[in-house]
């Protein structure tokens, strides 16, 4: 090929090249244009004339500041003349004027263009319409503000409803501690007013026949004794429901003991005939392997008794009660359904009976004292309501289903004991001669109530004992310290200043071996541990009889008379001596 056909190739190719490119960068959707290194923009593309109207005479030298929006030529110009000074690409978004005279956003980027040896020969520079990416935003942003409000809208709503409910929450939770307080306030009125008619009641009999016995005590003492014993049996049955009442208030006197209760149920077969009667079969399931539980022994007789009784007045005509005994054991799970239960293990006593059953809302009020279903005279409404607190009060649970016409299910839970055996008995002492006592054993008797004092004093010194009164327990221990002798320490437990326990504390410090019985009308932590009588201690409730007062005290000195006393070291403590028998009827 000769230098002439080269030379024309040569230059065929370069207007190919030419076409090429121009066709390319002409049918490109965007903007474009070449300027030189001083940023003289030369050649614009078809796109940038189609879009603009304008010449390629317009737009010849600095013409493209034309197109430009006036309020943002300035920041244009800075930023393109600091790009060509230290040869940094361009990039900035900026508004350009369309044929109609409208305004686009573009996005410009222009890129340098460098020779071999580095230097910029060239700015290759396109502009991007980014109207509809600007709208879609807009349009975005438009819709995150209606959300925006929608949400706020709806918030408030939402706090507004809220609002409302917890109105009408707060309003439920007063009108139900409303309820409650008059249902708390019908229930102590029931309360008050069975304790009002129960006691007059026995007050009558009481004051009745003490006044007719003052006028017949000369004349006619055979009469009068009849009376005194009448007016003797209202004190009694005062004091019985004085001991339910405590009983339901889980502040009476326990004298717990470790027990083996398939011994107390079974032990209970004559008890039970001799208070149900015989048109009612009593039938026993006693489980094997019972564990042992720690309570007082007269007041779970009491307990059983107590249930029994209401099932034999639910079979008018006759039936079975069945006594059952067994093993629990409730885990958290079963416990958190009723936060009634403290998760552990526990004896059951179950009482069954094929009675008339309860209705829902009786089922709901069996446990309140002075509620009764039963005829005038026919129950004070007590029974159920001291079998819960004497079950609450050593520390178990009791639960009732009834359902009418198919009978009625107690289920008394007490906690199981784990420990040493213990003896279980429980004192039936019946009508027997009360015991006396001898002059040469004195009597320490503390009390802060006169009236009390004096007669706790004049029945001691009938019973033959040689007293000492105290009204407190500073006299107290002034007399320990002038009379050696003393035998037997009887103190009240709740006594201004000291009382009956710190009292005993203190007498126990000066005379370890000093046989100590306390007397109380209800029992506070001056002297127990979890509302009952720690084991070994000896107690005499009040109200008591001259026969219960003369048994106590001699069982107290001459269990401390039977028993060995070693001498202690001196650094060795003390424990409580006493006797470890006998139930609350001693």
């Amino acid at each position: 090929m000769s230098t002439v056909d080269e030379e024309a190739r040569r230059s065929a190719t370069h207007v190919a090249r030419d076409e090429d490119f121009r066709l390319l960068a002409d049918n490109m959707p965007v903007l474009c244009w070449i300027a030189d290194a001083e940023g003289y923009i030369f050649w614009y593309n078809r796109r940038w004339y189609e879009f603009t109207g304008a010449t390629p005479e317009e737009m010849a030298g600095w013409g493209w500041q034309s197109v430009h929006d006036p309020a943002m030529l300035p920041s244009v110009l800075e930023r393109w003349t600091s790009s060509i000074a230290t040869g940094e690409p361009f990039e900035m978004v900026f508004p350009l004027r369309n044929a109609a005279g409208e305004y686009h956003p573009f996005l410009t980027r222009v890129q340098p263009y460098r020779d071999e040896t580095g230097k910029i020969i060239r700015w290759f520079g396109k502009n991007a319409d980014i109207s509809a990416q600007r709208a879609a935003e807009d349009a975005l942003e438009s819709l995150n503000h209606e959300l925006e409000a929608r949400v706020v809208e709806r918030t408030a709503d939402l706090q507004a409803a809220l609002s409302s409910l917890q109105r009408e929450i707060t309003e439920r939770q007063v009108a139900e501690a409303q309820l409650r307080q008059i249902q708390k306030m019908e229930a102590v009125g029931q309360l008050t007013g069975g304790i009002a008619h129960d006691f007059n009641n026995m007050l009558a009999i009481i004051l009745g026949c003490i006044g007719m016995a003052k006028k017949r005590l000369r004349a006619d003492p055979d009469r009068a004794a009849e009376l005194l014993a009448n007016a003797e049996e209202g004190a009694n049955r005062a004091a019985a429901l004085t001991s339910r009442l405590l009983a339901f208030s889980r502040q009476q006197p326990l004298e717990p003991r470790v027990l083996e209760t398939n011994k107390v149920v079974a032990g209970m077969s004559e008890l039970l005939r001799r208070t149900i009667g015989e048109q009612v079969r009593i039938e026993t399931v006693l489980a094997a392997g019972l564990w042992r539980t720690h309570a007082d022994p007269a007041q779970l007789e009491s307990a059983v008794v107590n249930i029994c009784v209401n099932s034999r007045d639910a079979m008018p005509d006759g039936g079975t009660i069945t006594i059952e005994t067994g093993n629990s054991d409730f885990d958290e799970a079963y416990a958190a359904q009723d936060e009634d239960i403290t998760p552990g293990q526990y004896v059951l006593v179950s009482v069954t009976d094929t009675g008339v059953g309860m209705a829902p809302e009786v089922v709901e009020r069996v446990f309140e004292p002075f509620f009764t279903t039963k005829g005038v005279g026919r129950g004070t409404g007590l029974g159920l309501s001291q079998v819960y607190g004497f079950v609450k009060q050593s520390g178990g649970h009791v639960k009732l289903h009834s359902k009418p016409g198919q009978g009625t299910t107690v289920k008394v839970y007490l906690p199981r004991y784990i420990g040493a055996a213990a003896s279980a008995k429980v004192d039936r002492a019946g009508a027997l001669p009360a015991p006396r006592g001898r002059a040469a054993e004195v009597v320490l008797v503390v009390e802060d109530e006169s009236q009390v004092r004096h007669t706790t004093v004049d029945m001691l010194r009938d019973l033959g004992y040689t007293v000492v009164p105290a009204a407190d327990g500073k006299q107290a221990l002034e007399q320990l310290e002038l009379r050696p002798l003393i035998t037997l320490l009887l103190t009240d437990v709740v006594m201004p200043e000291m009382d009956g326990r710190k009292l005993a504390d203190e007498a126990r410090r000066r005379r370890p071996s000093l046989p100590i019985l306390f007397t109380t009308g209800y029992a506070r932590n001056a002297v127990v541990h979890t509302d009952a009588f720690d084991v070994g201690v000896s107690l005499l409730p009040k109200p008591f009889t001259l026969e219960q007062l003369s048994r106590k005290v001699r069982t107290v000195i001459d269990g401390a008379k039977t028993r060995k006393q070693p001498t202690p070291p001196v650094e060795a403590p003390t424990r409580p001596t006493g006797s470890t028998e006998g139930g609350l009827g001693n």
